[in-house]
C-alpha cells in the first residue's frame, strides 16, 4: 500500500471534567477515515499534546487503532524538547502498534543545527517504525535547515518531514537536497497544492475534520494531472483553510466542531474556548460551506 496522501492531525476529545472522551475519539477516527483521511495522527499539537500525559498518549493511540487500524494508518506524536522522554514514548509507541511516530523539533531550548541531529537521530535509531519529522518554527522557534534534513535522510527509518516554515524557498531546497523516499507532506493546509507542484507529497491537514473529501479531491485532482480542477478546489477552500486559523490552533476547529454538533468538547488551560466574535465567524464559516 502506497504512503497516505492525506493525514489528519486528529484533536482530542474531552468530556464535561476535560478528561479524554475516548469513546468520542474512536467515533471521531471513524468519521475522519470515511471522509477522506488515509491516515490520522494522534497527540500532534492539533490533539493538544503539550496537555496530554504519557499515559492518555499512548490509550489515544491505542484506542484509534483500534477504531480504524484495519483501514488506515495510525501515528502517533511522540516528539518533545526532551530526548530522552521522546525516545521512551517512541519505544512505547512502537510496543503499542503505531505505524509510524511524527517527531517535532524541541520547542524552548532552541538546539542548534547538530542539536537538532543528534536529537532525531538518537529518537528515531530507537526504534523500527517509520519516524515523520516535523518543522514548525513558528511554535518552537527551532528551524530544521535543509542540510540538516539531508544529513538526517541517511537513516533509514526517516521516511518523511511535514514542513511548516511557510517558506515555500526552503521546500524548494529541501526537495532538491532530499531522496525521493523521503516524502514531503504540507504542515498547512493553504500550502498543500503550492508544496506539491514543487514536489511535495501530501498534507498532514486540520480542516480534514470538516472537508476531508474536497482535500482529497484535490489531492487526487493534482496527482492524476488535472491542475485546473486542483486549483478551483484549493481556491474553493482556502477561506476554510484560512478560517481555521482565527485564533491559536486547535481553538477554531473544536469550536467548529462543537458548532456542527459533534461534542468534542472544551480545551485544557493553557488553551480557553473563542471569543463570541470568533465563534460568529466559525457559524458563519460552516455555513458557507453548507456543513450546518
Amino acid at each position: 500500500m502506497s504512503a497516505p496522501r492525506l493525514m489528519t492531525a486528529m484533536i482530542t476529545p474531552y468530556d464535561e471534567n476535560l478528561e479524554v472522551n475516548y469513546t468520542k475519539a474512536a467515533e471521531l477516527a471513524k468519521y475522519l477515515a470515511d471522509n477522506g483521511s488515509e491516515g490520522i495522527v494522534v497527540s500532534g499539537t492539533t490533539g493538544e499534546s503539550p496537555v496530554l500525559t504519557t499515559e492518555e498518549k499512548l490509550q489515544l493511540l491505542k484506542v484509534v487503532k483500534g477504531a480504524v487500524g484495519d483501514r488506515i494508518k495510525v501515528w502517533l506524536g511522540t516528539g518533545s524538547n526532551n530526548t530522552r522522554q521522546s525516545v521512551i514514548l517512541s519505544q512505547e509507541a512502537e510496543k503499542n502498534g503505531a505505524d509510524g511516530v511524527m517527531l517535532v523539533c524541541p520547542y524552548y531550548n532552541k538546539p542548534t543545527q547538530e542539536g537538532l541531529y543528534q536529537h532525531f537521530k538518537t529518537i528515531a535509531e530507537s526504534v523500527s517504525i517509520p519516524v515523520m519529522l516535523y518543522n514548525v518554527p513558528g511554535r518552537t522557534s527551532s528551524n530544521l535547515l535543509p542540510e540538516t534534513a539531508a544529513r538526517l535522510a541517511a537513516i533509514e527509518n526517516i521516511v518523511a518531514i511535514k514542513e511548516a516554515s511557510g517558506d515555500l524557498d526552503q521546500v524548494s531546497k529541501l526537495i532538491r537536497l532530499l531522496p525521493e523516499r523521503v516524502l514531503i507532506y504540507s504542515g498547512d493546509d493553504s500550502l498543500t497544492l503550492p508544496i506539491m507542484s514543487l514536489g511535495g507529497y501530501g498534507v498532514i491537514s486540520i480542516a480534514s475534520h470538516l472537508v476531508g473529501n474536497d482535500i482529497k479531491e484535490m489531492i487526487y485532482a493534482f496527482v492524476n494531472g488535472d491542475v485546473k480542477k486542483a486549483t478551483k478546489l484549493h481556491l474553493y477552500l482556502f477561506p476554510m483553510f484560512k478560517g481555521l486559523f482565527v485564533t491559536t490552533n486547535p481553538i477554531p476547529l473544536k469550536e467548529a466542531l462543537n458548532i456542527k454538533g459533534m461534542q468534542v468538547g472544551g480545551f485544557r488551560l493553557p488553551l480557553t474556548e473563542a471569543g463570541e466574535k470568533e465563534k460568529q465567524f466559525l457559524q458563519e464559516l460552516l455555513k458557507e460551506y453548507k456543513l450546518i
